[in-house]
């Protein structure tokens, strides 16, 4: 409960269609592009806060004019500080320049990043990498201007040895073994192969290399480019990318894990990582956001034509759950409705643990991304009421007096402010036992919410990984208020295997799901499993990704999801609390019901939507064995 899970990126992708004139004419600025670029990343915060990069390609510069613009920022608050650099260099350029402020040509030729295209980026900086160096967007400069190549993208790959080696046997010295290096080294390979084909194809017509350069721009095939470049990818990616000349991309896996979406008009065309903030920057309606297909690119060409093309045969569709469950914004209409329903999915457990008793019951959320499933959960438990208000009052009929009607109308759902986070705390202390006292003062308490020894506290989250923080501090907390019982609700199931798409869940040995097995396994006197796993998981080791099983299955086969759930508790549960506790999870069938076309839950049940995943699980899995800290992948 309130572990922080990271997620690598957001992207935000986006081409002006009319000349800049245009929009200095409508909206009373030139510098449109770049208002709406900081409402699509900022509306994104939520995806990325360590680092924000944003970059601009100005379309028909001259020879010698500078066409390409970016920056980079790994600040506290870095989309604002790097959107405060940009007005500055601006309002000093304007300054040094008053009288062009009329004339949008010749500010577009001073003025950088007053331009036709951009490409924006948020992202967390996961296992401490959040150099400057690791901040989207990257370049791949060139001085021909069709082999420029800015990208940025939401993602992982989980082969990205596999690949770096294919670049190295096609002569090239890649500058770092990263996914993001090796993506773009590879685009950038067949961009050079597509340019250097359309030339020798010109040079053959008898054309000049000058007058080619202006019809490669035209015939350049980014889908031939992007189906080389793509054929061997293995992960969760919604990739987005600019070639220098203006044309742009974003291509999204054939599983469709990574989530993207686009909208265009006369005026615009835009990609990001969210339906709901396309809808806020540009005020549309929910059915004119498309989502953009598994496999499928959607590609902006320079003249300003738009098409989408399928790039991979799409598979098995295995969107991420837990985008909805707790990354993207809860004001986009379907994850509102969603959450809504994963809360009220869990009345039946919660009756359950209550005894049935709502009287006497305090129901409240932490944190407040928890807020939307809590208000579903207030839903089912209002209408549980009100059909039990409706037979009561059916059954007295007549003899039903004032008095009694008043008070069977009376009983509600009791909500309270339980806990509210100080955002003004920070856990600077490194020492552990210090450090651990901070953390436990990081919530307070709305002290006289909950009547002592009386009422229940029901309490729920989006989702348990760690339980850190549940048991350090949360539980310590509410114990204080003295209820007769805590129930803490988690609207997803068991997270019970690491991730490699994209989320900051890499090792299996920090997931509570997986320390409760083991825990359960030593009680059982069948702790030997965890060597017979580990000796087939490197078995494994060497064979094709697509032959490899995930083996960590095994671990949780012999126990029910309740066991589990029990020992959770168990080893949650701090040593001064007095009060009776328990701790719910979805079911991964409820979470399907709530998410009907999000399937993607190998958190949950170890199904992984490519090969890559299973020996990612494995290698976890041996790393864990083998008190090895890297990563797996």
């Amino acid at each position: 409960m309130s572990d922080t899970i990271k997620h690598e990126c957001g992207i935000a992708l986006l081409r002006l269609l009319k000349p800049l004139e245009y929009y200095k004419e409508k909206y009373g600025t030139p510098f449109y592009g770049l208002h709406k670029m900081y409402l699509l990343m900022e509306k994104q915060h939520n995806r990325g806060q360590d680092g924000a990069g944003i970059a601009n390609i100005k379309l028909n510069m001259l020879p010698g004019e500078r066409y390409i613009s970016r920056v980079r920022s790994n600040d506290t608050q870095p989309i604002q500080d790097i959107f405060k650099q940009i007005n500055q260099h601006i309002n000093n350029l304007l300054e040094e320049y008053p009288q062009a402020k009329e004339n949008i040509l010749q500010l577009k030729h001073i003025i950088p990043y007053l331009g036709e295209v951009y490409l924006g980026h948020v992202r967390y900086g996961t296992f401490g990498k959040n150099s400057i160096e690791n901040v989207h967007p990257f370049l791949r400069e060139n001085n021909w201007i069709y082999r420029n190549l800015i990208l940025a993208g939401n993602f992982n790959l989980t082969n990205v040895p596999e690949l770096f080696n294919r670049l190295v046997e096609l002569g090239q010295h890649p500058i770092a073994k990263t996914d993001t290096i090796t993506i773009m080294e590879r685009i950038g390979h067949f961009l050079d192969d597509e340019v250097e084909e359309c030339y020798l194809k010109l040079k053959r017509e008898g054309i000049s290399k000058r007058e080619a350069s202006s019809l490669i721009m035209e015939q350049l095939d980014m889908v031939r480019v992007l189906k080389k470049a793509a054929h061997r990818w293995d992960g969760g990616y919604a990739m987005a990318g600019i070639i220098g000349h203006g044309d742009a991309f974003v291509i999204r896996d054939p599983a469709g894990i990574r989530p993207a979406y686009y909208y265009k008009d006369d005026e615009i065309a835009v990609v990001a990582s969210e339906r709901a903030v396309i809808q806020t920057a540009f005020n549309t309606e929910f059915q004119e956001v498309k989502e953009l297909p598994p496999g499928a690119a959607f590609l902006i060409k320079r003249n300003g034509t738009t098409y989408t093309e399928q790039i991979l045969t799409p598979v098995e569709r295995k969107a991420c759950s837990f985008e909805r469950i707790y990354f993207s914004r809860g004001s986009d209409q379907e994850i509102y409705l969603e959450r809504k329903k994963l809360g009220a999915l869990l009345l039946p457990k919660v009756l359950r643990s209550i005894d049935n008793d709502l009287t006497n019951t305090v129901f409240s959320y932490i944190p407040n991304t928890a807020e939307t499933s809590f208000y579903g959960l207030i839903e089912a438990v209002s209408n549980n009421l009100n059909q039990q208000k409706k037979e009561q009052i059916l059954q007295a009929g007549k003899f039903l007096s004032e008095e009694q009607l008043t008070q069977i109308l009376s009983v509600r759902p009791r909500i309270e402010k339980v806990a509210i986070k100080d955002v003004k705390l920070r856990t600077f202390i490194t020492e552990d036992s210090g450090r651990e006292d901070m953390v436990a003062h990081v919530y307070d308490i709305t002290y006289g919410s909950v009547r002592k020894n009386k009422d229940n506290l029901v309490i729920i989250d989006d989702s348990i990984v760690r339980g850190t923080t549940l048991k350090k501090s949360i539980l310590n907390i509410l114990s204080r208020l003295e209820p007769k019982k805590i129930t803490v609700l988690s609207s997803a199931p068991q997270i019970r295997y690491p991730d490699c798409y994209g989320i900051d869940m890499a090792r299996l040995e920090n997931l509570i799901a997986f320390e409760a097995t083991l825990a359960l396994h030593k009680q059982m006197g069948t702790y030997t499993i965890v060597k017979e796993i580990y000796q087939k998981c490197l078995d494994q080791k060497g064979k094709p990704d697509i032959e490899i099983i995930n083996y960590v299955k095994e671990l949780y086969a012999p126990f029910s999801s309740e066991q589990i759930s029990e020992k959770i508790t168990e080893l949650l549960r701090p040593e001064t609390m007095k009060c009776n506790l328990e701790i719910i999870f979805q079911s991964v069938d409820n979470l399907h019901k709530a998410c009907p076309k999000n399937l993607g839950d190998w958190y949950f049940t170890g199904d992984y939507p490519t090969p890559g995943g299973n020996r990612v699980v494995n290698q976890a899995f041996i790393n864990f064995y083998e008190g090895n800290k890297e990563r797996a992948y």
